[in-house]
């Protein structure tokens, strides 16, 4: 028994070493944020929590890599707080999932013209759109993540709705778009998921509104309802937008206190 417990500390330890020379926007590699599974992201909380609903249980916010033994001790439905870029190891994941922890990721001090990894989605009637939008974000210096539709062969847009939520709940995507033929339904699809808020906006005026004023991380738009030059307008405007006054973060911290009640 002494001698496995050796191997494995000498694992962990090799573990530790490898993921700590990842660079932090890598997308590769065991530790990946897309392994927490089940695990809640959410925008935070300025580095005074007492406005939150959740007090954080312990700040890990000057790690890159979260390992099993930096949530072990956590009791069942504590707080985390680690930084936006932080990974998982598989086993924290694990842990996390088990003991029902909350993850909060402590927001960027990088100003809202950084790049962002978007995911992005669409039905077949957002298809062309798409396509537009891909192209946009590119051009601005963003990265991107196409999770489909690939034609405009009819599709169920909760589909794709979902898959684009789920890339920002678990933290793989900094935000998400998603275009189907009015919007609507793509946010209803992708505010079931934990962690996300999913606004559907028609102007650059509610674009900018949802992420100053209700710190939206998840876009839809309606090819049915806009043309690509006002699709960019509002894509830019949105991206450009952070929310920033603590009394729209407060508001925020409520939506998802509501959301925390109802999940089982």
């Amino acid at each position: 028994m002494p001698e496995d417990n050796t191997n494995r500390d000498r694992i962990r330890a090799l573990v530790r070493d490898v993921l700590d020379k990842i660079p932090a926007d890598s997308n590769e590699g065991p530790a990946s944020a897309g392994e927490a599974g089940a695990t809640r992201f959410i925008d935070v909380a300025p580095v005074n929590t007492k406005a939150a609903e959740s007090p954080v249980t312990r700040d890990e916010s000057s790690k890159k890599v979260i390992t099993e033994d930096d949530v072990r001790g956590l009791e069942s439905g504590a707080v985390l707080r680690i930084a936006e870029g932080a990974r998982l190891t598989p086993l924290a994941a694990d842990i996390v999932r088990e003991k029902n922890i909350e993850i909060v990721r402590r927001a960027s001090r990088r100003g809202s013209t950084a790049t962002k990894m978007v995911a992005v989605g669409s039905d077949h009637g957002g298809f062309k759109m798409k396509q537009d939008l891909k192209t946009f974000l590119t051009e601005s210096g963003h990265r991107v993540h196409d999770f489909g539709t690939d034609s405009e062969d009819a599709v169920d847009y909760p589909d794709f709705a979902h898959a684009v939520a789920r890339a920002v709940a678990d933290g793989t995507a900094d935000v998400g778009i998603v275009i189907d033929g009015a919007g609507i339904g793509s946010a209803m699809a992708a505010n079931k998921v934990p962690g996300v808020r999913a606004a559907a906006c028609y102007t650059v005026q509610l674009a900018r509104n949802s992420r100053e004023h209700n710190g939206a991380n998840v876009l839809t738009l309606g090819s049915g309802t806009v043309n690509t030059a006002q699709m960019r307008e509002i894509v830019g405007a949105w991206l450009g937008t952070e929310i920033k006054e603590e009394r729209h973060k407060k508001r925020v911290a409520k939506i998802e206190a509501i959301g925390r009640q109802y999940q089982r």
